[in-house]
């Protein structure tokens, strides 16, 4: 059995996406949730969920081996970031080389870097007159959004469309293909 951790830091709504489709499957399980903010809505899904969450502060993260410690006794196959906002760690992703994986809410490398995350980016798409924009599922590096694609998927923007429009198809985007993707990178 395949282990994943998800890293989150707000509502939750992949990582409960992600729990759910792993939850009957005989390949693979999500054992953990880990937050950088104690106050994320993904906190009250995992205990609905009856999955093992915690969080962590910026010290526990990446000044020392706290969270690092943590990874080591999960035993993850795969870490997935799904929301998760901080710059992960250089030593923690020397230690889970190609098993770090994120999913960004644009079509790499359009709209990526720091401080472009959730309404970020899709105001961002609006305001340059995107006729299109998507998902890209990455691997994490030392650097915001740049690491290997895995995969892409796109959806139209009209010239109607507002930030909130654009949020929302690419909600459908992540819910349908986030799980899939990650499922054939666990069964590689």
């Amino acid at each position: 059995m395949k282990r994943v951790v998800i890293f989150a830091s707000g509502s939750g709504s992949n990582a409960e996406n992600l729990i759910k489709f792993f939850h009957n499957s005989d390949n693979a399980s999500v054992i953990q949730v880990l937050t950088n903010n104690p106050h994320a809505k993904v906190l009250d899904r995992c205990k609905k969920l009856n999955v093992s969450a915690l969080s962590f502060n910026r010290i526990a993260f990446s000044k020392s081996e706290d969270v690092l410690n943590i990874l080591k006794a999960s035993q993850p196959d795969l870490i997935v970031l799904a929301g998760f906002l901080w710059k992960f760690p250089e030593f923690i992703l020397k230690e889970y080389n190609n098993k770090v994986i994120n999913i960004h809410p644009a079509l790499l490398p359009k709209y990526g870097g720091k401080g472009m995350y959730g309404m970020n980016v899709h105001q961002a798409v609006i305001d340059n007159k995107e006729t299109e924009t998507g998902i890209t599922i990455h691997y994490v590096n030392e650097n915001y959004d740049e690491g290997a694609i895995i995969f892409q998927s796109k959806c139209s923007v009209s010239p109607t469309d507002c930030a909130e429009d654009v949020a929302g198809k690419i909600h459908l985007l992540e819910m349908e293909h986030f799980p899939k993707v990650v499922e054939k990178i666990l069964n590689k």
